[in-house]
């Protein structure tokens, strides 16, 4: 018998609390909690399978004193928001329809039957909380020994099902799987890719920019390409230059970014990065980044200079994509321009334009040289002004 190694999570009072609230054999964690405690990996998020439905939950937890939030009760999850973080607890279902976007479900007291209907093997583990006994339906046990991602039985009908889950797929692969990777799966995938379109701009996003944000999604993106689905949704990819950059990130130590990692897939076309940002409905805050860095120019880089007029993490963005040193920008300060107008003002220039032309003259100047002190500022001052 498999067991759930002892992990903090596993020994949270509140844990221990909510399950009680819900009762002797009605509740098992499930998913990526049981997947990655198996993994030795830090777990994030815990999920609570159960038969009992949303309401008789919610009067449970209610008993209890632990205060709940209906977050998807049409499909079964309600949350208890506990001391130590939030828990997901959904009852147990399986599909009555499926369009490939979303599914019409049922409430369920199988645990086999709410397995049958996940995506893949290594995520429909369940674990018992009392005895910490792994039920495994699928060979999920397995495959996370081999490092194996592989869909629950028919690939193709777990795909039509949902299409987000080619992308899913995916993803998995690059944070977990081995190669060579399970080629029913992969075939799967290719044949459906086309039906990646029919989702909407968000989902697609939010799963390209989780993959991007791997340690190293390189090698799945490049084989994505040669499997036609990358195209589906990012046509003209270069992921060679994704290749690159990751390389340049790990040879610096650099943090990984999803955007920056975005940025190299597409060519340096700030009206692309806009069509991109749009359609994978990105923050506004993102899609400045993409188009700050698709316009990267190449050659040599004053990094403070740079620094000083995008921002650090916009030129940080710029070296590693030209595969340039970032080093110059660390315990490095921004600095302030020391200059005001008034002080223009005060020698004898009349507010307005003339001030501003003033302004950037010793600024230009200033950032040139280096960002020098308040004395030599004076002194460019002089010369403008003379000038």
């Amino acid at each position: 018998m498999a067991e759930l190694p002892e992990a903090d999570w596993t020994q949270r009072a509140d844990l221990a609390a909510l399950i009680a609230a819900l009762g002797d054999g009605e509740a098992r964690y499930v998913g990526g909690a049981v997947r990655d405690t198996l993994l030795d990996i830090p777990v994030k998020d815990i999920d609570v399978a159960t038969p009992l439905v949303p309401e008789a939950v919610i009067a449970r937890l209610d008993a209890a004193g632990i205060r709940s939030v209906p977050t998807g009760i049409d499909h079964g999850t309600v949350t208890a928001v506990l001391p130590e973080g939030p828990v997901e607890i959904t009852t147990l279902r399986h599909d009555v329809s499926t369009d490939g976007r979303r599914a019409t479900v049922q409430f369920a007291t199988d645990w086999r039957e709410d397995a049958a209907r996940r995506d893949f093997t290594i995520n429909a583990l369940y674990a018992d909380p009392a005895t910490r006994e792994v039920f495994d339906y699928f060979g999920g046990l397995s495959d996370l020994g081999y490092r194996r991602v592989r869909f629950i039985g028919d690939a193709r009908q777990r795909i039509r099902e949902d299409h987000l889950r080619i992308l899913r797929y995916f993803r998995f692969q690059a944070r977990f799987g081995s190669q060579p990777p399970d080629k029913e799966s992969e075939s799967a995938c290719a044949e459906l890719a086309g039906t990646l379109k029919g989702l909407s701009r968000e989902r697609i996003g939010m799963e390209v920019l989780n993959l991007l944000s791997l340690p190293d999604p390189a090698p799945t993106v490049t084989r994505m390409k040669e499997l036609g689905v990358l195209d589906v949704i990012l046509p003209h990819a270069d992921t060679e230059a994704l290749t690159r950059l990751v390389a340049e990130e790990q040879r610096q130590g650099a943090t990984p970014h999803a955007i920056r990692r975005l940025g190299a897939l597409i060519a340096p076309d700030p009206p692309l990065a806009e069509q991109v940002a749009a359609r994978f409905r990105l923050s506004g805050a993102q899609r400045k980044r993409l188009i700050h860095a698709a316009e990267r120019v190449s050659g040599p880089k004053n990094a403070h200079a740079l620094a000083y007029h995008l921002g650090r993490e916009e030129t940080e963005d710029w070296l590693l994509l030209e595969g340039q040193d970032i080093a110059p920008l660390q315990d490095w300060e921004i600095p302030v321009f020391p200059l005001k107008g008034g002080a223009v003002v005060a020698r004898g220039v009349t507010a307005g334009p003339e001030v501003a032309r003033v302004l950037l003259m010793v600024e230009a100047h200033w950032v040139a040289e280096g960002f020098p002190n308040a004395e030599r500022v004076q002194e460019l001052l002089d010369e403008a002004l003379g000038a």
